[in-house]
């Protein structure tokens, strides 16, 4: 009786280890995709590339700002 108790108890931790090596991969693969998707979020020139008239609307009128503060 102890050694089917055993196979059953090793049959166990391996599916719970199997699990959490699963878990922790598909975390990584989500935390993997995050980062990308942040540095693009927070790129400059690639918010331009995608928004070019924005950009120069945005650009515009700070340079107008900008001016009317230095007279």
């Amino acid at each position: 009786m102890p050694a089917e108790h055993d196979l059953a108890n090793d049959a166990g931790v391996a599916r719970a280890v199997a699990e959490l090596e699963e878990a922790r991969d598909r975390f990584s693969l989500s935390v993997s995709a995050l980062e990308r998707g942040v540095a693009r979020s927070v790129d400059w020139r690639a918010w331009v590339g995608r928004r070019p008239g924005t950009a120069l609307a945005l650009a515009f009128g700070l340079g107008i700002l900008l001016g009317r503060r230095n007279r």
